[in-house]
């Protein structure tokens, strides 16, 4: 599965605006609730393209079915994955948000013989929020129905995310010395849609993945969250 991205870069990013900020906060789910850290928010260094990849598995759970993912990254072009140009990369009250390529999921398989799987990414643009705190959160704004998560084999199953609103999900943000991490450990809603094997009594699945955030433009200078 590959998802088409434009390659032009350029240095518009969305400005941080209280709307903005709202909308992200009240989309939160699992993790850390945002809504409780409206502290100063700086992602530094400003301007710098970022890219994220997988350090290990990205790890899908829908009933007894776990779909493990080998490969997932996303990386900057068409003007997104950007930290806001200063003064954009500074919030006094609530986070610093932005458009991300979304993530994609590739080399997947499942926990059941026979039955393989692939993980589709329906959007091609996200948003990323970064909110300082204890701990500092990033959050990813997967639109509605933005994964769809597909069986074939033994079991034909379609598992699709969020299928009906945006919804955000929040991970850990560590800043490091040279690779940030973003380490999501939560659940987001969930139809399941399939014949025998397909787990469709489930409401909700887990998402558990941990991202190295590199800055692609200097790697000697990492991306981080402060107040």
């Amino acid at each position: 599965m590959s998802v088409p991205r434009p390659r032009s870069r350029t240095r518009s990013c969305l400005a941080v605006s209280a709307a903005a900020s709202a909308g992200v906060l009240s989309l939160t789910l699992g993790g850390t609730a945002l809504a409780a850290q409206a502290a100063s928010t700086t992602v530094e260094p400003a301007g710098a393209a970022f890219e994220a990849s997988i350090s290990g598995s990205a790890v899908f759970t829908a009933g007894n079915v776990v779909i493990t993912c080998d490969t997932s990254s996303t990386s900057p072009g068409g003007g997104n994955n950007l930290v806001p140009d200063a003064p954009g990369n500074h919030n006094p009250a609530g986070p610093v948000s932005g458009p991300i390529n979304s993530p994609d999921f590739t080399d997947c398989s499942t926990n059941i013989t026979f039955v393989s799987a692939t993980v589709d990414v329906v959007d091609p643009v996200w948003q990323m929020s970064m909110q300082h705190g204890s701990p500092s959160v990033g959050t990813m704004v997967v639109p509605a129905g933005g994964i769809v998560v597909t069986t074939s084999g033994l079991a034909s199953c379609t598992a699709t995310v969020s299928p009906n609103a945006d919804i955000g999900i929040a991970g850990t943000w560590t800043n490091g010395a040279s690779v940030s991490t973003l380490e999501f450990d939560t659940t987001a809603p969930t139809v399941v849609e399939g014949g025998f094997g397909c787990p469709t009594e489930v409401t909700e699945s887990g998402f558990t993945a941990t991202y190295a955030v590199t800055n692609a433009d200097d790697p000697t200078a990492p991306i981080t969250v402060t107040g």
